[in-house]
């Protein structure tokens, strides 16, 4: 069985959440910063000195960060611990040059090495995700689901609804601990707010019919949502206090899973108007949908907009499954990825996390390094796991 905790939890437990670092202590010089992480090549780095847990943790999030682990003699730069028994780590190019050196004394073991692992990442020229955290949904039995928190690389995972029915989309409040999602809890699909530090929850949204697909800016101020509760699923948009309540979109075909545009300006959403499921944009004042253009595929579900404005992933249908891809926020050339739906962006606009569908029909999550491709599936949990969202 899954580990269950008290609710509320504590923001202790949390501080990774609020991107709060591990204490470090500089051990080297001449801490260089180059560019170097961003192409599709991996990145061949060494570990040495490095046991058990340490070599494990910092082993998946190089790896899933654009490193590729190699043997010293064909390493491009060179991890090495130290010889105490607090973690270090001394980065160093092929030259010798020391672009980093840290020891870390707070914390829990895991956290020390994800911590060790962003600093890597950053004096490689890119942005650490290894303390951030997400949540998904587990369905624990049939008809049943719950929400479940964990650490990015799905460690630490912790039930924080006991709903004892079907919950679905949760969906993070920027910077805060605090989740929304979809709840059958009363008999209907309706939204509610939960207070993870507190442990309280309240309804958000609680129209005739259906409350689903809630998404909140990246301001924290406003928060669309597909309700239906003036006939089809259609998108609309409130504050975060669920006052101002607008209607979007006025399509009998039904629209569904709107995310938001970095600036707080654009939404964009899946709707079936007139054939298959593809992507639109809309202003978030209201207007007129504008197609977006997914040169290469026929169909689009499921958008997550980057945090850096440049890109859109999606879900597309074709030869009977189930692809993740990438198109540029305008519109224009699709990339295909990985086989894989419920795609989300992690706050470093890198890397995906998404749903795999198993034998038998299990569901997993699993990570993408998008430039690289390399991927890593999550500790399996009981049962089917989905609809996975990032905490930025």
């Amino acid at each position: 069985m899954l580990p269950s905790c008290p609710i509320p939890l504590s923001r202790r437990r949390w501080l990774g959440l609020m991107t709060a670092a591990i204490p470090a202590v500089t051990l080297g010089q001449n801490q260089i910063v180059i560019s170097r992480l961003g192409g599709p090549a991996p990145i061949p780095i060494a570990l040495t000195g490095y046991t058990g847990e340490a070599a494990a943790v910092l082993r998946f999030d190089l790896e899933i960060a654009g490193c590729r682990i190699v043997p010293e003699s064909e390493a491009h730069y060179t991890l090495a611990a130290g010889s105490g028994t607090r973690l270090e780590g001394r980065l160093t190019d092929r030259g010798g040059t020391v672009l980093l050196g840290r020891a870390y004394t707070a914390g829990t073991p895991r956290q020390q090495a994800h911590a060790l692992s962003d600093d890597v990442v950053q004096a490689l020229g890119g942005r650490g995700i290894a303390q951030t955290r997400i949540a998904f949904k587990c369905e624990l039995s049939q008809g049943k689901s719950e929400i479940f928190v964990s650490d990015y690389d799905g460690h630490g995972a912790q039930q924080v609804t006991r709903d004892g029915s079907i919950v679905a989309a949760p969906t993070w409040v920027p910077g805060k601990l605090t989740l929304l999602y979809t709840s059958y809890r009363l008999g209907n699909p309706d939204i509610f707010l939960h207070d993870l530090s507190s442990g309280s929850r309240r309804p958000f949204s609680r129209q005739a019919g259906l409350n689903t697909s809630a998404t909140v800016s990246a301001d924290g101020q406003r928060v669309a949502m597909i309700l239906s509760k003036d006939g089809s699923p259609n998108l609309y948009v409130s504050h975060l206090d669920g006052s101002g309540l607008t209607r979007l979109t006025n399509n009998r075909q039904g629209d569904s899973s709107p995310c938001w545009s970095p600036d707080n300006r654009t939404l964009c959403y899946s709707s079936r108007s007139g054939g298959p499921s593809t992507l639109y944009t809309l202003p978030a004042s209201g207007g007129t949908p504008r197609r977006l253009r997914l040169a290469g595929v026929t169909n689009g579900t499921e958008p997550d907009w980057s945090p850096d404005g440049q890109q859109i992933a999606f879900t597309t249908q074709r030869g009977g499954g189930f692809e993740i891809c990438v198109v540029p926020a305008n519109g224009g050339d699709v990339t295909a990825l990985v086989p894989g739906e419920d795609p989300v962006w992690a706050p470093n606009s890198r890397n995906i996390v998404y749903t795999r569908r198993h034998s038998g029909g299990v569901r997993a999550l699993s990570l993408l390094d998008v430039p690289t491709r390399q991927t890593k599936d999550l500790p399996r949990l009981s049962g089917s796991c989905s609809q996975p969202t990032w905490a930025r």
